[in-house]
């Protein structure tokens, strides 16, 4: 289980999880990246879900929650499942569409959860509400898109890259 693949994947998961301390644009954050990667290397798919997901619960613990973190949550953990079906071929179009995919179902899933745990307090909890709540959300979702591509190539790319060069990674 702790082996030296595993251990290098921790080191990463750990070093690039800290970038949330950073200051950064919003949304630009490596989290999507992370539990892709994770789901795509890991081959304990129990320590794909939970090293990920259990970085991020720390991380939160510092930064803060709020009432919709469940859903974030669930959005990260599709991510894992993301990052397993990608990794059956890891490659640039995989892991792009990989990115991508994870993108477009964070912003739906988080954005549709502001909007009906809201109460109408931000948005009336009608279609035209939910819009607006999607609308409103148009400038995040273009900094979430750069930062899952961003860290996903540079995680997926860097490790692939580190594979071809320390046989014991592979």
């Amino acid at each position: 289980m702790f082996n030296s693949r595993n251990l290098v994947l921790i080191g990463i998961v750990l070093i690039v999880a800290m970038l949330r301390f950073l200051p950064h644009p919003p949304n630009f954050v490596p989290i999507a990246a992370l539990a892709m990667f994770g789901g795509a290397y890991f081959s304990n798919k129990g320590m794909a879900l939970l090293i990920p997901m259990g970085i991020m619960l720390a991380t939160d613990a510092l930064i803060g929650f709020h009432d919709t973190m469940w859903v974030v949550y669930l959005s990260f953990m599709a991510m894992v499942g993301i990052g397993m079906l990608v990794g059956k071929k890891v490659g640039f179009a995989s892991v792009t569409a990989g990115a991508l995919t994870g993108s477009i179902l964070f912003y739906l899933t988080t954005n549709f959860a502001v909007w009906a745990m809201g109460s109408g307090v931000f948005y009336p909890l009608n279609f035209e509400g939910l819009m607006m709540s999607y609308t409103a959300a148009i400038p995040f979702f273009h900094y979430s898109i750069a930062g899952d591509l961003f860290y996903s190539a540079i995680l997926f790319g860097g490790f692939e890259y580190a594979q071809k060069r320390v046989p014991a990674l592979a």
